[in-house]
């Protein structure tokens, strides 16, 4: 048995000021943070308040997100040591390609 990456369940609410004082950091603002999680997953600026404020895990955030923007496959690069396309862990690619676009 694998034990999972400790990411995958923590709740997406609790990186979600990190995403934003790292854009801020970079003179870009929340509601730009927001437009590309909605970019990358389908979720809608209601649906993402939602899951955020449901603490949902990112495991289930990916799982269930209505639709994953096709192009994020087009992400690509490196961040915190290690290229996204060759990333073979599904979810923590997406989680990548999440950080990227923050980044």
């Amino acid at each position: 048995m694998t034990t999972k990456h400790r990411i995958f369940t923590t709740p997406v609410a609790n990186v979600y000021p990190y995403y934003i004082a790292k854009a801020e950091k970079k003179g870009r603002t929340k509601a730009e943070v927001d437009a590309v999680i909605c970019w990358l997953t389908g979720y809608t600026p209601r649906q993402l308040a939602a899951v955020l404020k449901k603490e949902t895990d990112f495991e289930t955030f990916f799982r269930e997100a209505p639709k994953l923007n096709p192009a994020r496959k087009l992400i690509t690069g490196v961040i915190c040591g290690v290229r996204i396309e060759e990333i073979a862990e599904p979810t923590m690619r997406e989680i990548r390609y999440l950080d990227k676009l923050v980044d």
